[in-house]
């Protein structure tokens, strides 16, 4: 019995292959360096949904029913919007989510992601004091985002940035947020209810929490010439240092490089860029000297808090992208686990008192 299911085989898919020990993702057969380089976050929820929904359509219709779901979106949350601006971010997306009707086909999956990405770009804004943007139906995924958050249409720089960022992290195998997709999908529940299952374990800290802190690390070092002595600090009073280590990855992760080298062509991201890669040279090398029989590289956390700093995301809303990022992901799993036609039911081992008479 492992508590936290390590090394159990719960499903087969043909969705991602997370090698922890190459360190190697693997998304239906591509690299996911080469996805976030070349392939648009449309392509990649094509990609990860074929085969699931019989009448996919194409990529350039699939984008066209995106944005069109985003205007029906944001008009659906329009006066629920003063009830999300008192909510935390996450939990203002879940709200959110929960106005849809659910289902198991496509069109619920679409609503699904729409509602997501508007219901953070709306979050974002309302926590600032500012008005909600009305969706760009013509604009791409992150495009819209963009848009929606800082209420002006995005530069292709930008725009490229954020849609690598979505592209990276929109699968990731069989983590605890896409676990509990699968186990509400499970269920017949409907695809609404498994992305809200899985936006609700993503809320975690220990699961989706990471980013923001790695920025507040950064701050608190504030120079290179500190870093030293605050690595140090930290290590001995056993804080976790953000942005190291994962579950599965013994090496480095694969998506830190893909978004390190989206954020290096923001000529936002140029200043923090820099530091971060020389605070980072000094934690790896501390880490190594402090514990060197357990390998703790950097993870998709260091350079997620980079890119989506320079792309104005405020840090209160980085877990919510990533959920807008993860839904496709969640429901690509979805839809594979209904094809099983088998409900998720782990055994468990009783270890309390036996049996007593009734008195």
């Amino acid at each position: 019995m492992d508590a936290g299911l390590e090394g159990v085989v719960a499903a087969r898919t043909v969705l991602s292959d997370v090698d922890g020990q190459a360190g190697r993702l693997i998304i239906r057969g591509h690299r996911v360096e080469d996805l976030a380089a070349s392939a648009s976050y449309e392509e990649t929820v094509h990609l990860l949904w074929k085969g699931f929904f019989p009448e996919l359509p194409d990529v350039a219709e699939l984008k066209h029913r995106l944005g069109q779901a985003r205007v029906h979106a944001f008009q659906r949350m329009q006066p629920v919007f003063a009830v999300m601006a008192k909510q935390p971010p996450m939990e203002a997306v879940r709200t959110a989510l929960a106005l849809g009707q659910d289902g198991e086909d496509l069109n619920t999956a679409i609503t699904a992601l729409a509602s997501a990405l508007v219901a953070t770009a709306a979050v974002s804004r309302m926590q600032s004091d500012a008005a909600p943007i009305a969706p760009d139906a013509s604009l791409s995924q992150a495009e819209d985002l963009l848009h929606m958050i800082s209420g002006t249409r995005p530069d292709a720089e930008l725009a490229a940035g954020m849609n690598a960022y979505l592209v990276t992290v929109s699968e990731h195998g069989l983590n605890a947020s896409t676990f509990v997709a699968r186990s509400v999908a499970s269920t017949q529940a409907g695809l609404l209810s498994a992305v809200i299952g899985g936006a609700c374990a993503l809320k975690g800290p220990l699961h989706g929490g990471a980013p923001g802190p790695v920025l507040d690390m950064l701050d608190d070092i504030g120079a290179l010439e500190n870093a030293e002595d605050w690595i140090l600090t930290a290590m001995a009073r056993g804080d976790r240092l953000m942005g190291f280590g994962h579950r599965i990855y013994r090496v480095r992760d694969p998506r830190a490089d893909a978004l390190k080298a989206a954020a290096s062509e923001l000529p936002q991201s140029a200043g923090r860029l820099q530091l971060a890669q020389d605070i980072e040279t000094e934690i790896l090398t501390k880490l190594a000297q402090k514990k060197p029989n357990r390998k703790l590289e950097t993870n998709v956390e260091y350079y997620t808090a980079i890119l989506l700093e320079a792309l104005g995301v405020p840090r209160s809303a980085f877990t919510c992208v990533f959920a807008c990022a993860r839904a496709a992901g969640w429901i690509a799993h979805a839809q594979e686990q209904l094809e099983t036609k088998r409900i998720v039911r782990p055994a468990s081992e009783y270890v309390g008192p036996e049996a007593m008479e009734l008195a």
